[in-house]
């Protein structure tokens, strides 16, 4: 009997899969980029650049070694990101304050306080009782193309207010059990299928895992590249972005990503029957079994809704008043994005589930495990990099060189240099990290070139999540990787389609036309 494996095991497969040379391959490059690193950071340092002040010269040998063990990674993500402003403070390039000024950042307790909605949400069985309620609704019934238009669209909405690898692990089991509802009604019929080799089985693992990245470029806390970029964008170009006026592009990125995703995975992937016996009664009993609504789902309703109302009135207060109203402004000065999501995230350890007991919606032990606080340090050092390149001048001397070099002299021949980069270093390294390597440059090109940084800042984020080939490139793509159904050679064929179509199609004219609608 087939069993269902769990998230992690699922996981911690994907490295059993691999083939011994491609392990050997992994282990050659991690041994590489330990000595390459600090050799290449050396190399930089002790060269003379004409053009460029020391602590700059300083700067850019601690950024090609940084950038060397993201890439590489010899060791976790976040200590390279670490690495950064330590390195920087010993060299006297800037002081211990400033380098560190960036991990105190409100836009990374934006991240945490959804970190914490978002574990409210799922240790409390609120994520799951929305993906079944849409799961069962009528219009979806046994039919295998319905029921993988359903899996994606609960898939993608998730993701856009939890965080991409959250909900993969939520949706790969959800996945899992359909698979084997069709397994056994295939059986029940005298015919047995390998679900290994069974294309349904790989297209529907698949929309799992690419659809939690597209969710999330919905908002800016739905992935690690929106804030980044939002971040980098008012440290380095003076342009803040607020939460409303991110969703404005990100949803109409979202429908039309996953609008590609869909009619892709389903030409690639068809399915051999025309409806999935028991595929609604498995949806129904699991949804069962989740009982009535209780507390903690409520209450987690509760701050979440909050959250969400408060994020997105000031864009229809400038709608209604004017951007410059005093109304708009006060509210700003209030009620920025951070602390609204700190505001809804506090309330949880406020809101009681039993109060004789003095039981909250969150413990801080759930709180603790919920924050990726590895994401939170490699944004906080992503930060601290980007923002010592702006005032040493070592991004204006980067970006001149890459506009002289390339003749990069128009906002869409800059989009679409940076989309691309930002797409090949996503599906290199982690999205995260490929951000902070690129992002800095493409907002000092653009502003280098005196044009707007907005388009630029977005291409790159958006692009950095159609990381859709390998499964090293994403965790939610490592996620359904690891069920086993999935070919290598299928993920690299489809992904490369969906990445080409994705950045030819929507990121390139979305960034140009949609961003200057909004008003930048």
């Amino acid at each position: 009997m087939e069993t269902v494996k769990t998230p992690e095991q699922a996981s911690m497969q994907v490295n059993a899969k691999l083939t011994l040379e491609e392990q050997k391959f992994d282990f050659r490059r991690k041994t590489i980029g330990l000595f390459l690193g600090p050799a290449l950071g050396l190399l930089i340092y002790f060269m003379p650049i004409a053009g460029l002040k020391a602590q700059a010269h300083g700067l850019l040998a601690i950024v090609a070694f940084v950038a060397t063990w993201w890439i590489t990674e010899p060791v976790p993500i976040p200590v390279s990101s670490m690495l950064g402003p330590v390195i920087a403070s010993l060299m006297g390039i800037v002081n211990p304050t400033q380098a560190f000024a960036p991990f105190a950042n409100p836009l990374i307790f934006l991240f945490m306080g959804s970190f914490m909605l978002a574990t409210a949400m799922m240790s409390h069985g609120l994520d799951k009782r929305f993906a079944y309620a849409i799961l069962s609704m009528k219009w979806v019934g046994s039919s295998p193309t319905r029921i993988l238009l359903a899996l994606g669209l609960v898939t993608a909405l998730c993701s856009g207010w939890v965080s991409n690898t959250a909900t993969a692990a939520m949706m790969f089991p959800i996945a899992m059990g359909l698979l084997l509802a069709i397994k056994d009604m295939h059986t029940a019929a005298g015919r047995e299928i390998d679900l290994e080799k069974y294309k349904y089985a790989t297209g529907l693992m698949l929309m799992a895992g690419y659809a939690s990245s597209v969710g999330g470029v919905l908002t800016p806390v739905g992935t690690p590249p929106n804030i980044i970029m939002i971040g980098l964008l008012e440290q380095m170009g003076g342009v803040r972005v607020s939460f409303f006026q991110w969703m404005i592009w990100g949803s109409i990125a979202m429908i039309a990503y996953f609008g590609i995703v869909f009619v892709v995975l389903k030409k690639m992937f068809p399915a051999d029957v025309d409806h999935i016996e028991g595929a609604e009664q498995l949806i129904r009993e699991r949804r069962a079994n989740l009982g009535p609504w209780k507390a903690g789902e409520i209450n987690a309703v509760i701050a979440f809704t909050a959250a969400v109302v408060l994020w997105v009135l000031p864009g229809f207060l400038a709608m209604i008043y004017g951007a410059g109203d005093p109304i708009l402004n006060t509210y700003n000065k209030y009620f920025s994005e951070a602390v609204v999501a700190m505001l809804a995230g506090l309330m949880l350890f406020l809101l009681p589930t039993n109060w004789a007991e003095r039981k909250f919606t969150l413990s801080w032990a759930d709180a603790v495990k919920g924050i990726d606080w590895g994401t939170l340090i490699l944004f906080g050092g992503g930060l601290s990099l980007g923002g010592m390149m702006y005032t040493t001048g070592l991004s204006k001397w980067l970006g001149d060189l890459i506009v002289a070099a390339t003749g990069a002299n128009s906002q869409a021949v800059i989009v679409t240099i940076f989309a691309v980069f930002s797409l090949i270093m996503s599906e290199l390294t982690s999205h995260t990290a490929a951000t902070n390597m690129v992002g800095p440059l493409g907002i000092t090109v653009a502003i280098s070139a005196g044009l707007n940084p907005v388009p630029v800042a977005v291409a790159i984020a958006l692009s950095s999540s159609l990381g859709f080939m390998l499964p090293v490139s994403t965790p939610p793509n490592a996620i359904v990787y690891g069920s086993g159904f999935i070919p290598i050679t299928k993920m690299i064929k489809s992904g490369a389609i969906i990445d080409l179509i994705g950045i030819a199609l929507v990121t390139i004219p979305l960034v140009i036309y949609v961003v200057k609608w909004v008003g930048y």
